[in-house]
């Protein structure tokens, strides 16, 4: 979760100044989390009433949601407007989205998941309380997978066939990517490119470093690559510099994001059964 974090808060000095170079600084003084990063940390603690509370994870995930949201109501890069008025109803209903927020919050259910199958259940669930367009289930679902195979040892290619293979086609490069890519909030026009940006990477700071490059919704695209990125190259234990990052995402977490997040790694440490 870590990555989806660091993601979002790199790419946030960037949503609306894009650069087209993967020269540029990881954090400056207005870095900080958005509406990605407080999605993200509502979904693992979700995920955590699920599995010590025993409620049902889509209960849980609108709980956690409307919790977090109601306590971060105007965060660095808003929410939109059909989500802001969905945190705040009595009996919130999923709205027929294929934005990308569905995949941006999802990365802690490819971290939970004992199985790939797991994975895509619990991300649908996560997706479909807000998300429920065959496209948002979708990008969530890709992104979970994504992460799932990162975390549990699968190679690049491998990644790369699977995803090919049931969800996009991942036919353009980092470069050919970022001779045209704009601002687009949707799944299909955020996913493959944010998993491309993963794919063709040398380590997670390259990764987020492609991600930025590319521009267009520049937070969201980095934490999606960053979620996948750091189960990838952190499965063994994060290295020096994923660490050293960590600690400069931790820094600039406020207290109660930071609370859940460090309970949900240690869960993760412990190990999940979600559903036996």
């Amino acid at each position: 979760m870590y990555g989806a974090i660091l993601g979002d808060m790199i790419g946030s000095v960037y949503e609306f100044h894009n650069v087209r170079t993967k020269a540029f600084p990881l954090f400056t003084a207005e870095s900080g989390i958005t509406d990605d990063s407080i999605m993200t940390v509502a979904v693992a603690s979700a995920l955590l009433k699920h599995k010590r509370e025993g409620l049902p994870f889509g209960a849980a995930v609108v709980q956690e949601m409307q919790s977090f949201g109601r306590r971060y109501p105007a965060p660095k890069g808003g929410y939109g407007a059909r989500f802001s008025r969905w945190l705040r109803e009595r009996d919130p209903k999923p709205y027929g989205s294929y934005g990308n927020g569905a995949a941006m919050r999802v990365s802690p259910c490819g971290i939970a998941a004992g199985s790939l199958d797991e994975a895509l259940s619990l991300a649908e669930s996560s997706a479909a309380v807000t998300h429920d367009h065959p496209e948002g289930v979708k990008g969530a679902k890709a992104t979970a997978a994504a992460v799932y195979l990162a975390r549990t040892g699968a190679d690049k290619p491998a990644i790369r066939r699977y995803i090919e293979e049931s969800y996009y086609p991942l036919n353009e490069s980092v470069e050919e990517i970022r001779r045209y890519y704009g601002f687009d909030e949707s799944c299909q026009g955020t996913v493959p490119q944010a998993i491309e940006c993963f794919l063709e990477s040398e380590d997670f700071e390259d990764a987020i470093r492609n991600a930025v490059s590319i521009g267009g919704d520049s937070d969201t695209v980095g934490a999606i690559t960053g979620g996948i990125a750091w189960a990838y190259y952190g499965k063994n234990g994060p290295t020096d510099g994923m660490r050293a990052l960590r600690t400069q995402a931790e820094a600039r977490l406020p207290g109660d994001l930071l609370e859940v997040v460090r309970a949900f790694a240690d869960a993760e440490q412990g190990g999940y059964d979600f559903f036996s």
